[in-house]
Order: structure tokens, then C-alpha cells, then sequence
């Protein structure tokens, strides 16, 4: 019994350092998540609020000038959801239809004490869908 006990040794007190190595693994991940999930959910609220603006923009009645309409809301959208100040946006006529394009690029800290920094890439470009293009569109079978 004492020889089966001896040839064991290197296996026992292992419990504490796998709870340990899990416990760091998990504490790391929990904290890339705490930091990375508020900027993915600022970037779609962004993109939610580019393609509300360009549908609204697209819809404005009047002698208001439907690209600054855009720009205006847009921009009010970046100052909301902490978009850093150099990101481009570009708002364009096309046609009859409004086109919307916002790029920036946001370090977020994935690992603590600055270990290692994900660069999140934000590029969308918003155009209008639905009903308002189908409208704004030229009737095809009236050019036939």
C-alpha cells in the first residue's frame, strides 16, 4: 500500500493549481468581455442610428437640405456612443437616394495592464431600404 502511495506522489495537491490556472483563464476572459462588448454594441447602435438617419433623411419633406439632415443626426449618434473624434463620415446624394459612410478604428484592452489591445475596425456604409427607395425610384414600365 505504502509502495502504490509513492509512485502517486505527483499527483496529488494538483486540484489547487487547476482551480487556480481556471480561475485566471476565466478572470481574463470575463475581462476581455467586459471591455470589448460596450464598444461591438456602441458600433451596432451607430449602425442602427446611420440607418435610421438615412432612411429619415431620405423621407424629409420640404426645403430641408436631407444630406446635412443626415450628417447632423449621424454626428449626434458618434458624440452618444463615445466614437472617437477622428472618424470619417461621409454623406452622399446619390441619385435619389442618401448614402452614409462612417470608418474609425477604437483600441479596446482585451488583456489588464495594457498586456495586449484589440484594434476594433468600424466600417459601415448605410443605405436606404423599403418601401421610400422603391418610391423614389423611376417607374420602369412607365419608360417603356
Amino acid at each position: 500500500m505504502n509502495n502504490i502511495e509513492r509512485m502517486r506522489a505527483s499527483e496529488r495537491g494538483s486540484a489547487g493549481t487547476k482551480f487556480f490556472i481556471t480561475l485566471v483563464v476565466i478572470l481574463l476572459v470575463a475581462n476581455a468581455g467586459y471591455n470589448y462588448v460596450p464598444v461591438a454594441y456602441e458600433a451596432e447602435a451607430v449602425k442602427s442610428d446611420m440607418q435610421t438617419a438615412v432612411l429619415q433623411g431620405l423621407a424629409m419633406p420640404g426645403k430641408v437640405n436631407p444630406v446635412d439632415n443626415v450628417k447632423e443626426r449621424i454626428q449626434k449618434s458618434l458624440n452618444a456612443n463615445q466614437v472617437p473624434e477622428n472618424a470619417i463620415v461621409d454623406v452622399k446624394m446619390t441619385g435619389n437616394t442618401i448614402t452614409a459612410r462612417v470608418a474609425y478604428a477604437k483600441e479596446v484592452g482585451l488583456l489588464p495592464f495594457g498586456i495586449y489591445n484589440y484594434v476594433y475596425v468600424f466600417d459601415h456604409t448605410a443605405t436606404p431600404t423599403g418601401l421610400l427607395v422603391e418610391q423614389a425610384k423611376p417607374d420602369a414600365k412607365a419608360n417603356k
